[in-house]
């Protein structure tokens, strides 16, 4: 795909979502030339699932990109990106969130995340359901943290072409954020970000109250898993 073509697909996904949502390009499998020509675009937020690719495109592009780790995250990958990560949106375990806290500790780091819902119908999507949730976050060992900050909630919707059952999915992330805003977090202004939506069904999350959407092929084309780093 061309600059051109990346450059007029971003400005095109931009013009049609609200100042409250923000885009994040979903730049997994894509070589650096890309991604830089979407920074050079003006794309400031890009999106890996692979923690090691995330952080040798990391270090080739320039320093103010918000990166922000969107895949299923193994605790022992997690020391790769915590220096710099931006946001982690898919903490769906005690045991994960203990691991971001232990290595933000070392690098004297306060780390954004999401809590991560499986709202699909597919068993192959991570996440955690609210009762999971809600022991997470009354549970002694979260409460001691502090050098990570809960920011909101991030989600899949099942991959298919009801949109009746996307609605719905969506609809429900969003009344667990709700849920979650009042009942931990509503003194906390950081707990905001509601992260759903795709390249196939972003402005249905849109309608949804999606605060973050993330975008890929619509910007870049199909992944192209001979070119990941």
């Amino acid at each position: 795909m061309s600059e051109t073509d990346i450059k007029t697909n971003l400005k095109r996904i931009k013009e049609s979502l609200p100042d409250s949502v923000r885009l994040i390009a979903v730049s997994k499998t894509k070589p650096v030339e890309m991604l830089q020509e979407a920074y050079d675009a003006g794309q400031r937020l890009f999106g890996e699932n692979k923690a090691l690719e995330m952080r040798d495109k990391h270090q080739l592009l320039p320093q103010d990109i918000e990166w922000h780790f969107i895949g299923h995250l193994q605790t022992n990958k997690v020391k790769y990106i915590v220096p710099f990560v931006t946001m982690i949106h898919s903490i769906d375990s005690l045991q994960l969130l203990q691991t971001v806290e232990k290595e933000a500790t070392k690098h004297d780091r306060i780390v954004d995340c999401l809590l991560q819902f499986h709202i699909a119908t597919e068993e192959t999507k991570f996440g955690l359901n609210l009762d999971e949730a809600n022991a997470l976050l009354q549970s002694d060992e979260y409460k001691a943290m502090s050098h990570i900050r809960i920011c909101g909630v991030m989600g899949m919707a099942t991959n298919t072409d009801n949109t009746d059952l996307v609605h719905s999915e969506f609809a429900n992330l969003h009344d667990i954020f709700v849920t979650l805003k009042k009942n931990y977090f509503a003194q906390s202004d950081a707990f905001c970000e509601l992260s759903m939506g795709m390249s196939h069904d972003y402005p249905i999350a849109v309608d949804h109250g999606a605060t973050l959407v993330r975008v890929g092929s619509s910007i870049f084309g199909a992944r192209n898993y001979a070119n990941a780093l």
